[in-house]
Parts: structure tokens; sequence; C-alpha cells
């Protein structure tokens, strides 16, 4: 009963959660001579409601000391590209403005957001991505829409 119980809240947590990401490959974009380098990471993940649909986000990632002990705040500079890589089935319900996904880039209060957005008008999906702070936002920012369509392999 027990492992019923545990498996249920693991699966419902894993639905109501934003998507996990898979790290694609990274670049250097700057040597640093102790700690890690800088660099561009590009990860892909999976719109966790709407099958049929992948966005790969790049992002950059601090080095140095600070950036290899995890005390580094990730610059607030990213891309984002969404395509359908599959037949789109769109649920009954959808929320507006729902986080896709996230990530934190620095150790206290700053985290990276994908949203999802529909225009129903256009029949089509907004995935825009945004940092965020306790204090004061970021307005760097990237989009990427996906229209509906019928999927032709």
């Amino acid at each position: 009963m027990k492992t019923k119980a545990a498996l249920l809240i693991l699966t419902l947590g894993l639905i109501a959660s934003p998507a996990l990401s898979e790290e694609i490959g990274c670049v250097t974009t700057a040597w640093k001579l102790i700690g890690a380098n800088h660099k561009i990471c590009i990860d892909a993940f999976d719109d966790p409601k709407i099958p049929g649909v992948t966005c790969h986000l790049s992002q950059a990632r601090a080095g140095g000391i600070s950036g290899s002990l995890g005390l580094a705040s990730d610059p607030s500079k990213f891309s984002i590209a969404c395509r359908q890589i599959g037949p789109i089935t769109m649920p009954s319900q959808l929320k507006d403005n729902e986080v896709v996904f996230s990530e934190d880039t620095s150790i206290l209060f700053k985290e990276t957001r994908v949203i999802r957005m529909f225009d129903q008008k256009r029949n089509t999906l907004i995935y825009l991505v945004y940092s965020t702070k306790m204090i004061d936002g970021s307005p760097m920012n990237s989009i990427s829409t996906v229209p509906i369509m019928p999927w032709r392999p």
C-alpha cells in the first residue's frame, strides 16, 4: 500500500511540475585561468502538457571560481527555439501563462523561466523565456512560436 501511495505522489509531482531539461552540449566563450570557463550551454526539454513540442534553450553560464562553486549569478542572456516534433495533442484545459520550465541561475532568488501562452486566434503556442530576481527582474527575453498544424512525418 505504501508503495502505491508513493508512486501516486511521485506521478502527481511530475505532472504538476515544469519540465526537466537534458543538456545537449556547451561551448566555451571565455577561458578562465582558475575555475570553470564561461560558456553557453544548450538544453532541450519537452513541453510537459503538450506532446509533440520540444524546446531548445541556450543560456550563458558564468565560470571562474564562483561559477565552479555554484555561487555565481549566470547572466540573463538566452535564446529559445521550440518546434513541433510530432503530432500535437492539445489538452481540454490549458492554463494561461503556465511555467513549463524553470532553472535556478544563482544561489539565491534568480531563475530562468519559460512560460507557455496560447494565441487561440492564430492557433499558435508561444514560448517566452525570461529571468526572475527577487528584487529586480531582467527585461532580457526571447520567444519562439509553434503553429499547431497537422503532423506529416
